[in-house]
């Protein structure tokens, strides 16, 4: 399971199991991506749940 974030100066991936880890990063500042990481951290469950009612099994 993984969450694409974009903003006007880059993108980036990160997968959100087994933990929250940096795919790829397409232009964004290291500072924002440690922000976007802590973030996707404190908000993971969250994050998983919407995931699947989206994309239910």
């Amino acid at each position: 399971m993984h969450i694409h974030v974009s903003s006007a100066e880059g993108e980036a991936k990160f997968w959100l199991e087994p933990s929250v880890l940096l795919a790829k990063n397409y232009g964004l500042p290291q500072e924002d991506i440690r922000e976007i990481q802590k973030i996707i951290e404190e908000r993971k469950d969250e994050i998983k749940d919407s995931w699947k009612k989206h994309f239910p099994c």
